[in-house]
């Protein structure tokens, strides 16, 4: 059960760091200033989960690891994040998809979360709830900006759909840790949770004159440790200074 607990624990702190990693990569390139802090806010935010998640998963682990090691000294086939994470920022309709799948997800994953019975992950849940609440809410407004917007900023919506569905399924996928956590009254039921979030989408397509895709090759595996070859390339980076310098003090 203490290894389940960490790997479910090290699953969700992953998700915020690699995503949180790859809003921080397009501060400064928001099309204007209140986005561009928007964007920045969220990846902060994203960044704050991780911490605290990793931090309880270094605590259930008790092998002496911080949540620094977690973040930073492990390597790739050890990260367990969705793929549609590390997916590449693209353009801004790109991103602005990318964060609505991510926060439809993470708002009922946490809404459910924050009644788990293991109760330092319902306060979690509960805490990050209040950010994820205003990130749903910021990214379905932009869907539907985007897709009731120009003949372009609709078309490139619509192919940002199509390019990131194949991503989509994994968020639902239950393998054993889930499946014994939920009996426990600990995890999510991901069979509820893809019931809401697909009554979400298909609200927000609605409203954005948006097609839902058809579904088709479904991506998975990343919580056996497979992921796309972009992950390789954020650890590289993200990684490399405690690697080179791992007795330092910041």
């Amino acid at each position: 059960m203490k290894n389940k607990l960490f790997k479910y624990t090290l699953r969700l702190g992953d998700n915020a760091l690699i995503l949180g990693h790859r809003l921080s990569e397009n501060c400064s390139k928001g099309p204007y200033l209140e986005e561009d802090i928007s964007i920045t806010n969220t990846a902060l935010d994203l960044l704050g989960q991780a911490e605290a998640f990793y931090k309880y998963a270094a605590q259930v682990e008790d092998a002496g690891r911080t949540e620094d090691d977690l973040a930073y000294k492990r390597p790739e086939n050890e990260f367990y994040n969705l793929q549609l994470t590390e997916q590449p920022n693209g353009n801004f309709a790109h991103i602005q998809v990318r964060q609505f799948f991510i926060d439809a997800f993470n708002y009922y994953l946490f809404s459910q979360l924050k009644e788990s019975k293991d109760p330092t992950l319902a306060a979690i849940a509960a805490k990050s709830l209040k950010e994820v609440t205003y990130h749903l809410r910021r990214s379905s407004e932009w869907m539907i900006r985007l897709g009731k917007g120009t003949p372009e900023s609709n078309q490139k919506t619509q192919q940002a759909l199509e390019d990131l569905w194949q991503f989509t399924h994994e968020m639902f996928v239950a393998d054993e840790v889930d499946e014994t956590l939920l009996k426990e009254g600990i995890a999510a039921d991901l069979h509820k949770l893809k019931e809401h979030w697909d009554a979400k989408v298909n609200e927000i397509l609605e409203q954005a004159n948006l097609q839902r895709p058809e579904d088709g090759y479904h991506a998975t595996g990343s919580k056996k440790g497979y992921h796309t070859e972009y992950l390789g390339y954020i650890l590289a980076e993200m990684q490399y200074l405690p690697r080179a310098y791992p007795d330092a003090k910041w």
